[in-house]
């Protein structure tokens, strides 16, 4: 045995020892367990984020102790990064360089400005630090793709956990949904999870118990998450066969029953529009799937008395929900006023005390956290991505290279067209992670095919270095 490896058997040997010296048997076994899933991850980063598209989408905000709480699904991102940059540092990765990466680094850097700025101005309780590195380390999801998936196998196995999770979501949300028809009975599962903040958890089921409960907490948030991986889940199904297919097409099926059961307008009318949109680019069985939605809507209005009342005030002036919504618009100035340079990440909108009011919209509420410049490298970013990852040519026949692209970019656009309605892209943890994470495999899809000379992308460049044909006549 060589001296390394006598030296790593000591000390696992007295971690160990240790372990079930401070522990409960249960509980040593548990910690080792973490340690060793710990060490896989750092050795193998992609099983990392793997497991966080996982957790994710299943259980976003499971948590864990690790000196302080932190969600299951940020410590795996976190363990991701933490193998992923030791071979960064050596070469066997390499740093993507598309201007919608490079924007986002401006945005995570200008960011410090507001959030010095909020930990003088805002008079209230709250770990800015913390808030602002877990901030950070969601919004870094975007660089991970092109890191840590050189190849169609790497992504597929992150899309098949991502999906997994998601439909694991869906069965339990749905199955308990069906079962009580009250969200208070969610509770329980919750709980077993270690769920933070019971008591706003309570508040929000009970407010909305006719709505469908799910890991997400909130029915907005559930339909957000849902409006995201939706269309992926169809499209990435109809390219694949067997088992594969099966997935797709079983978490489109649930995710557009509890799409409905969350009654979440603003992903609702999101998602119509993304299928219109679809439709009108002649995207291959986009017409099915207007139908398809239309029969299942209309059959689960007939049958679900909720839904109807929900939707029959959707519109309507005295609705309570839209009415606060437009005072937050009316009162919207104010918050400016106060908080020019944003209020920063020690709390979120509104501060306490303060006689100010939130706002449910995402672009507004990036001022109101980093101020207009903020808000303005946001949509510089998402700018860039469009410009780089929309259509060229006819959506026509898909293949899997076209169904992984044209199915992150639908969620995408739905997630965006959702922050009309609400603020939940902007930095509601976990969720961001996942928005920016597909935002990295669309790039990476569009950029793959463009290199192919695909007619659909054929107008952007792909990344990478330039090569010069020499036959090449001079124009």
């Amino acid at each position: 045995m060589t001296p390394l490896n006598r030296a790593l058997a000591l000390s696992c040997g007295l971690l160990f020892g240790g372990l079930l010296a401070l522990l409960s048997p249960a509980a040593a076994a548990l910690a080792l367990a973490a340690a060793c899933a710990g060490v896989a991850v750092l050795r193998a980063p992609l099983l990392g984020l793997a497991l966080f598209g996982l957790a994710a989408t299943l259980a976003p905000y499971a948590t864990v102790q690790l000196g302080v709480r932190v969600t299951v699904s940020e410590a795996l991102l976190g363990l991701a990064w933490l193998g992923a940059l030791p071979r960064l540092a050596v070469g066997l990765l390499q740093w993507p360089r598309g201007r919608a990466e490079g924007l986002l680094l401006w945005l995570m850097a200008f960011s410090l400005l507001p959030f010095l700025a909020g930990q003088l101005m805002v008079q209230a309780d709250g770990n800015g630090p913390v808030n602002w590195a877990r901030w950070l380390l969601n919004l870094s999801a975007l660089f991970l793709a092109p890191l840590l998936l050189p190849d169609e196998r790497s992504r597929d196995r992150l899309i098949v956990t991502l999906l997994l999770g998601t439909l694991a979501m869906l069965l339990l949300s749905i199955g308990y949904f069906l079962k009580d028809r009250d969200a208070n009975s969610f509770i329980p599962v919750l709980e077993k999870l270690r769920y933070a903040h019971p008591e706003a958890v309570r508040d929000i089921f009970s407010a909305n118990y006719t709505r469908m409960a799910s890991p997400w907490v909130h029915p907005n948030l559930t339909g957000g998450a849902l409006a995201l991986f939706l269309p992926l889940a169809f499209f990435y199904g109809l390219a694949q066969r067997g088992w594969r297919r099966l997935l797709g097409l079983t978490v489109a099926l649930l995710g557009a029953a509890g799409l409905l059961f969350s009654i979440s307008r603003g992903a609702i009318v999101s998602l119509a529009l993304v299928l219109l949109w679809l439709s009108w680019r002649r995207a291959p069985h986009a017409g099915r799937i207007i139908g398809l939605a239309a029969a299942l809507g209309l059959a689960l209005v007939l049958f679900y008395p909720p839904l109807q009342e929900r939707l029959a005030t959707t519109f309507s002036a005295s609705n309570a929900s839209t009415e606060i919504r437009m005072d937050e618009y009316r009162r919207f100035p104010d918050a400016v006023r106060a908080y020019p340079l944003g209020l920063g990440f020690k709390v979120d909108p509104p501060p306490p005390d303060s006689g100010l009011l939130g706002i449910s919209n995402l672009w507004l509420n990036y001022v109101y956290k980093l101020g207009a410049p903020g808000m303005l490298l946001f949509v510089a970013v998402t700018v860039a991505w469009w410009r780089e990852a929309r259509p060229r040519g006819p959506l026509s026949a898909l293949d899997p290279e076209r169904a992984i692209w044209l199915g992150t970019l639908s969620g995408l656009l739905a997630a965006l067209l959702t922050g009309l309605f609400d603020h939940y892209y902007s930095f509601t943890m976990v969720l961001i992670g996942l928005f920016w994470l597909l935002m990295g495999v669309n790039l990476q899809a569009a950029r793959r095919l463009a290199g192919h000379g695909d007619p659909l992308l054929s107008a952007v460049a792909p990344s990478g270095p330039k090569t010069v044909d020499p036959k090449a006549k001079p124009r």
